[in-house]
């Protein structure tokens, strides 16, 4: 479970890693995403239709309880995390049609995670309270914009609070590693293998999906890992924050256990399958035209 100090940090983190994202964006951002509808397009099949069905077929066959269920069902629908601009970089990926997927997903968030979270929700007979889930993202929000007049105000300071922003994401992994998994070690040890085939399963069948839609569309390499690596790479603290001030109770920890669990095993399965990229990288690849989305 998440105490009331966890829950001011985790709410400090949130709102600093949110501000990151804001400073990253300006419009003409927007006004490229619009220009670009097959980056508009791809990122949006990719988040909200491509990860919420993974995560719903996970719910409905895993033998978990209704409350892993549902930590199932957030973590799917989630948004891409700021996490993967920094994997697509170091994989030599598009960096600008990350971020673009990114912004993207996280804007459109607030209106399409409530509707497919009642969507799935309700076909497998759960219920999610959408009211404090949506009041949540609407919040979220806020910081974001922050975030953007910041960059408007001075690109410097935008800068600096951008790499804030991403370098909190990454310790955010380490508040849950010396914070929640402790506290949590028990009831860990005693869950099901499904809850953990959830948390590792989602993002490999988000890299898998997300790279061969890229193939089918017959994309530049570049793209395609782009692709792979924003599909499956969800926004876990975004997950987290909205179970903690959603739920409560004795249940809490089954809510957030595959949020928690994902946010761990991503950065290790996103490590392996950027080393992967680096290594198809070759001098071939890098002479083929780069077609921007």
């Amino acid at each position: 479970m998440v105490g009331p100090l966890e829950q001011a940090i985790l709410a400090l983190m949130i709102f600093v890693i949110m501000l990151g994202m804001g400073a990253s964006l300006t419009p003409r951002d927007f006004v490229l995403a619009l220009k670009r509808p097959y980056g508009l397009f791809i990122g949006l099949v990719s988040q909200y239709g491509f990860m919420p069905f993974i995560g719903f077929l996970l719910a409905l066959t895993l033998p978990v309880p209704d409350p892993v269920k549902i930590g199932i069902l957030i973590m799917g629908c989630m948004p891409g995390g700021t996490t993967s601009n920094i994997f697509t970089y170091f994989s030599k990926g598009n960096l600008a049609l990350s971020v673009l997927m990114t912004v993207n997903s996280t804007v459109f968030g607030v209106l399409l995670i409530p509707l497919l979270l009642v969507l799935y929700a309700g076909a497998l007979d759960l219920d999610i309270p959408r009211e404090n889930i949506i009041i949540t993202l609407v919040l979220l929000l806020v910081p974001v914009a922050i975030g953007m007049a910041l960059r408007k105000w001075n690109a410097n300071v935008g800068a600096v609070t951008e790499f804030g922003g991403s370098l909190l994401a990454v310790v955010f992994i380490l508040f849950l590693i010396v914070s929640w998994i402790p506290r949590n070690w028990d009831f860990l040890m005693n869950t099901g293998w499904g809850t953990y085939f959830a948390a590792i399963g989602l993002g490999l069948f988000g890299f898998l999906f997300g790279y061969g839609l890229s193939v089918l569309l017959k994309l530049h390499p570049r793209n395609a890992r782009t692709i792979a690596l924003e599909t499956g790479i969800q926004n876990g603290p975004l997950a987290i924050a909205i179970i903690a001030f959603t739920f409560s109770g004795d249940q809490a920890q089954a809510y957030m256990a595959v949020p928690a669990l994902y946010s761990l095993f991503i950065v290790i399965s996103s490590t392996l399958l950027t080393l992967w990229f680096r290594r198809i990288n070759d001098a071939a690849e890098q002479k083929m035209p780069d077609a921007l989305l």
